[in-house]
């Protein structure tokens, strides 16, 4: 009988571990009112400049000048959009667009390369000195090296070009992008590139064949990223542009600004204008860049 007794007490799970899992899902599934509460109070302080930004746009300017600036207007308009986009809107978004993609695509692609050859390469001394290199262009603000950026333009004959605006963005947005991409090719597993050399695959047909698809979520990270940058950037224009026709979107608010000085509602619907390319970017690709940012800076 206490035999049986015995094996009894030694076959019954002890009822401790379930009991502890049971607390600990219950606290993790509690609600963190606190958070959630700064959360909804940080969304109210960012939303409400865009709202009053938005509906000041379709205000008139002596709308604006006798209502509550929080109040919507009572007569909509669209008049400020229109005026907008007859003072040459669309070579500014054009030359926006030029100076993003022609930037954005060979950063991109030149990072990915490097990546690779980073991690998969032979020369590794050549190769950890290079990583560093790249990692060191991320101390270095375009600020500080305006100057020489403008005297190296000037030296090509490049000023006043949208070319002067592409090349430096390209050398900017090469160190983060690399920094991102060769934490990616560094957590594909060694096995499958084994594989593919011993099916007698190329370095380069390894990098398009494997590499490229299993690193598309960074690619398409580092791609908004730096589009976004891009195409807000102003100090490059501002520095390596002069005449109206080079002008960028952000060099274009600037001098709606000065044209529109007592017509607030025009400069804040050239702002939604601007803005509207990038809302778009981030709604198609906002899985895509929070997904790849984590995995990135977190493996």
């Amino acid at each position: 009988m206490a035999t049986l007794t015995t094996h009894a007490r030694t076959a019954d799970p002890s009822p401790e571990p379930e009991a502890t899992l049971r607390r600990g899902s219950r606290r993790w599934t509690q609600r963190n009112w606190i958070g959630g509460s700064f959360g909804w109070v940080w969304l109210l302080i960012v939303m409400v400049p865009i709202y009053w930004i938005v509906i000041t746009s379709f205000k008139t300017s002596s709308n604006y000048f006798s209502q509550n600036p929080m109040v919507p207007p009572s007569e909509p308009t669209l008049e400020n959009y229109r005026l907008v986009i007859e003072s040459d809107f669309a070579r500014y978004f054009l030359n926006t667009t030029i100076v993003t993609v022609g930037a954005v695509i060979p950063a991109v692609v030149i990072s990915f390369m490097a990546s690779y050859a980073i991690v998969r390469g032979t020369g590794q001394r050549f190769l950890r000195y290079t990583n560093s290199l790249f990692l060191m262009g991320l101390a270095i603000p375009l600020q500080a090296v305006i100057i020489p950026v403008y005297l190296i333009i000037i030296r090509l004959k490049m000023y006043d070009t949208l070319g002067a605006i592409i090349l430096p963005s390209i050398a900017f947005a090469i160190p983060l992008s690399v920094l991102v991409l060769t934490n990616f090719i560094r957590d594909v597993p060694k096995e499958l590139f084994e594989s593919m050399r011993m099916d007698g695959a190329t370095e380069w047909r390894t990098l398009w064949s494997l590499a490229f698809p299993l690193t598309r979520p960074a690619l398409m990270t580092v791609t908004i990223y730096q589009g976004l940058l891009t195409w807000n950037n102003f100090l490059l224009p501002l520095v390596l542009t002069q005449s109206p026709t080079q002008r960028t979107l952000p060099l274009a608010l600037w001098s709606f600004q000065g044209q529109y000085s007592v017509n607030v509602p025009a400069v804040l619907a050239s702002v939604v204008l601007t803005a509207l390319p990038i809302l778009l970017m981030y709604a198609i690709g906002r899985r895509q860049l929070l997904s790849g940012l984590t995995a990135g800076f977190g493996k």
